[in-house]
Order: C-alpha cells, then sequence, then structure tokens
C-alpha cells in the first residue's frame, strides 16, 4: 500500500470551513507563534533532537502576519452594517453620494465606500429666548444670559422680547451632509432674521395680540430660506412661547396698557351713549319735521277749500243775490241756534225788554 494513501496515525486533520474560522484558526498561530508551542522539541518528523538554525526574518515575519490578521478582521467588520428604524444611511464611493439605504443588514466595500448614518424621524429643535433645564410634563426654562435672543425692535419703535421655538426634520439627508456645513448654525441665523424682520414690520399692540398670525408667517418664510439654501430640513412647527416687554419697563408698560384699557372703556360708553340718543334724536326730528310738512300741507289745502267755496258763494251771490242772502242766514242761524239757551226778541219801538215765553222745558218733579 503506497506510503500516500496511508493515513496517519492521528486521523484527518479538520480544515477550517467558514471565515470565522479561518480567521480564528490565524489568531491561534499568531498566538502560538508568540508562546513557542507551534514548534516544541519531538514533534518533528525526525527520530533525533532536530536543531534549528536561528531565523532573522521570524519577527518580520510575525509582525506582518500580525498587520495581515488585523487587516482581514477589519475589512469583515466593516463590511457589514445595519440601520435602525428610523435612520438612512448615505453611502459614498471614494467621496462621491453613490447610494441611500433604508433600514435594515447592507454591505458596504470597505476602504472604499463610506457610510455616514442620519435619523430622519427625530424632531430636532431649537430655542431662541430661553432653554430648556428640565423637559417633561412640567419643564423648567432658563432665561437668564439669553437676553439678546430675544430683544427686538418693533415698526413703531418700540422694544419688545420674542421667545420661540422652532422644531424641524431632515427630509434630504444628501442635502443635509453635504450641501450646508452646519445645519442647526443655519436653521439658528435664518429663523432669527426672518421672526426680527417681520416684528419689525408690525407695531408693538399687533405683537401682543396676533402671535398666532406671526408664528405663522415666520414658519412660512422661515421653510422659504432653508428651502432656498437647499438645507433638506422641513420645518414643523414654529411657536412664539413668550412675547412681552423687556423687564425695566415692565410696570410703565402696565400702567399704560391700564390708561388705555380704560380709554377703550370710555370710548365704548361714549358709543353706547351716542347709539342711543343720537339716533332717538334724528327719529323725534324726523317725526317733527314730517308732523310740520303735513300740517302745512292740511292747512293750505284747507285754505284754498276756504277759498274755492268762498269764490262760488260769491258767484252765487252776484248771480241770485236775494236767494243766496237768505241761504246764507238760514245756514248760519242753524249753526247758532242749537247753541243759544235764550232767546230775546228785540221790538225797535219798544222802549223796553218784552218778556218772553219761557220755552226751556222744565225739568219733571220727583216722585215721593
Amino acid at each position: 500500500m503506497p506510503m500516500n494513501d496511508q493515513q496517519p496515525p492521528w486521523g484527518h486533520k479538520k480544515k477550517p470551513s467558514s471565515p470565522e474560522e479561518i480567521l480564528a484558526a490565524i489568531i491561534q498561530k499568531i498566538r502560538d507563534s508568540f508562546t513557542g508551542e507551534g514548534n516544541k522539541p519531538g514533534q518533528s518528523g525526525d527520530d533525533g533532537p532536530s536543531q534549528q538554525s536561528p531565523n532573522p526574518f521570524a519577527g518580520i515575519g510575525k509582525i506582518a502576519l500580525i498587520f495581515v490578521a488585523v487587516i482581514i478582521f477589519q475589512v469583515v467588520y466593516t463590511s457589514f452594517y445595519t440601520i435602525e428604524p428610523g435612520e438612512v444611511g448615505v453611502v459614498l464611493q471614494f467621496g462621491k453620494y453613490n447610494r441611500t439605504t433604508k433600514s435594515g443588514l447592507h454591505f458596504k466595500i470597505p476602504y472604499i465606500e463610506e457610510l455616514t448614518k442620519v435619523n430622519v424621524e427625530a424632531v430636532r429643535k431649537e430655542e431662541f429666548g430661553f432653554r430648556t433645564r428640565l423637559p417633561g410634563a412640567q419643564s423648567s426654562f432658563d432665561r437668564k444670559g439669553f437676553d439678546m435672543e430675544a430683544l427686538m425692535l418693533t415698526g413703531d419703535k418700540n422694544v419688545i422680547t420674542v421667545a420661540w421655538i422652532v422644531q424641524y426634520i431632515i427630509t434630504d439627508p444628501v442635502d443635509y451632509l453635504y450641501k450646508v456645513r452646519n445645519v442647526p448654525q443655519v436653521v439658528r441665523d435664518a429663523s432669527e432674521m426672518v421672526t426680527r424682520r417681520i416684528v419689525g414690520n408690525m407695531d408693538f399692540d399687533y405683537v401682543l395680540s396676533n402671535r398666532e398670525i406671526l408664528a405663522g408667517d415666520a414658519k412660512q418664510e422661515l421653510q422659504h430660506e432653508l428651502d432656498r439654501l437647499d438645507s433638506g430640513v422641513k420645518v414643523t412647527a414654529l411657536q412664539m412661547q413668550d412675547i412681552n416687554p423687556p423687564d425695566p419697563v415692565k410696570p410703565a408698560f402696565n400702567e399704560v396698557n391700564e390708561a388705555d384699557q380704560d380709554m377703550k372703556r370710555l370710548v365704548n360708553e361714549a358709543e353706547e351713549t351716542y347709539n342711543r340718543i343720537i339716533p332717538k334724536a334724528r327719529g323725534s326730528a324726523k317725526q317733527i319735521v314730517e308732523e310740520a310738512h303735513g300740517y302745512a300741507v292740511e292747512r293750505v289745502n284747507q285754505a284754498q277749500g276756504e277759498t274755492a267755496r268762498f269764490t262760488s258763494i260769491v258767484t252765487e251771490y252776484l248771480n241770485f243775490t236775494e236767494v243766496t242772502r237768505r241761504r246764507m242766514y238760514l245756514e248760519a242761524m242753524r249753526e247758532i241756534l242749537p247753541n243759544v239757551e235764550r232767546v230775546y226778541v228785540m221790538d225797535s219801538e219798544q222802549k223796553s225788554l218784552l218778556p218772553f215765553l219761557n220755552l226751556t222745558p222744565a225739568t219733571a218733579a220727583p216722585k215721593p
């Protein structure tokens, strides 16, 4: 039987089958080379003791072997990466954008491709005029040292403090990483610029009483500026936390505000009195004027009627004098006599009054 076909007494040696086992075997060989267990006496094929000549390149070979092992381990370790939920991976190949990977396990070429992980679901925020010290259900804020961020000048030359917060998310990881060097600082600068411009175009009272309109306009303009700069972010909320006059002028402002409220109250009361009295007076005046017009029309019509009647009587009198005179006398007596209680008949030849029969009906005597 040939010697090549004969098995050694210790049997077949198990060879490594996976990269992990190969790497483990290399590490074990490096460890054995340092401890001297890889070349013990008696393990040689010769029967007698082996004499080994010193090798000057043995140390260099060990260093090279360690270097190769480290490189292999690093290549295996950096070839695979995991993207967590809510993140994306931006891969550069030779410094140029290559692809964007979603959540899961992925592979990249070591030393050629570079990975940067970006959380696109986290809501980032920038605070102006204050800082959150202890977030939670009852958050505490620190306002000391941030007065210059909040001080602004309104359109009517008044000083006001405006504290606000900006919240945003990343929508384009490539623009976020490589178009702008420092996106949070850009968001701060752009937000402060937009807010100061809007407040500077409004009056003091308008800013105090219209914070929702102010926040909406600032959010819209801020998003426009960030899109123009290709920052890759989207503003989700811009809220005005506090709008007040500066602390040194608050007492004077409160007095002015109270005086303004009193003035508005008095003006409202005056308008209420005006609306109650003036329309009534105007109605009464109009009523009197209308009554005067009616009275004038009535008197004119009555006068015209009397004139027409007198004219017709004159015409009849000229045509029929005696008859008209008698008729006029009888009509006058018909109107006068019902109102006369006693009638006295006078005789032109009589020297004294003639007693006239009492024609007044006597009242009936009461029955017993």
